[in-house]
């Protein structure tokens, strides 16, 4: 019984860790949230924090992985809703955290990318596959938007995942920088206006004319 317990509290003082280290990491950055910071933030002693994690580089990655889980990319494959709905819904959460954040907390795999991506080569492979995997299902979406004809057919899906993500890391930058919502509204416009559109209908398909009356070629 008194091992159950044990237990228990281990995997609580762990959790409590990883919990401060992304909100840590998140607000002040890989370098400046030092392991001191994040146990005292967690409520744990300093010398605990190495019988949870071998290293602050093997707790980035944990937190890098409850970073995604928090971008709720599982709604991505929720096939309930639209698909291009689905995607826009996705970024407009991710900009409304944004926002109530007050503008000061980006996305941690871009942070993490531009601050330590140099110098950490473990946490260089960590944004990178969870990019990896986030760009994907951008792409299943975008695909899956072709098949059902709300996306013109043209656009490679995984080359303009990769676009639209890389766009949105940009629309951060620049939204902290500005501390305005109006990179935001630039991003939804070209991303979900321009690029993200129902192919072009044949002249003679069909469709409303110009006083809104359906077309009657043939009858």
């Amino acid at each position: 019984m008194a091992k159950a317990v044990m237990t228990v509290a281990r995997q609580s003082m762990r959790e409590e860790i990883v919990e401060a280290a992304l909100d840590q990491f998140h607000s002040r950055g890989y370098n400046a949230a030092g392991v001191k910071d994040i146990t005292a933030t967690a409520g744990a002693p300093k010398g605990s924090f190495y019988n949870h994690f071998d290293s602050k580089e093997a707790l980035a990655l944990t937190a890098l992985e409850r970073y995604g889980e928090t971008l709720r990319m599982r709604d991505l494959a929720d096939a309930s809703v639209a698909p291009v709905a689905r995607l826009r819904a996705h970024f407009e959460f991710l900009r409304d955290e944004t926002v109530g954040h007050g503008y000061k907390r980006g996305c941690m795999f871009g942070n993490f990318g531009t601050e330590i991506g140099d110098h950490s080569e473990v946490l260089r492979v960590g944004v990178e596959q969870n990019l990896v995997v986030w760009t994907t299902l951008v792409a299943d979406v975008i695909g899956e938007a072709q098949r059902g004809g709300e996306v013109r057919g043209d656009l490679d899906p995984a080359t303009t995942a990769r676009f639209v993500v890389n766009a949105w890391e940009g629309t951060l930058i620049d939204a902290r920088a500005t501390r305005s919502a109006d990179a935001f509204g630039s991003f939804f416009a070209l991303v979900f206006g321009t690029l993200l559109t129902a192919p072009a209908k044949a002249p003679g398909e069909g469709g409303a004319d110009a006083d809104g009356r359906r077309s009657q070629r043939g009858a």
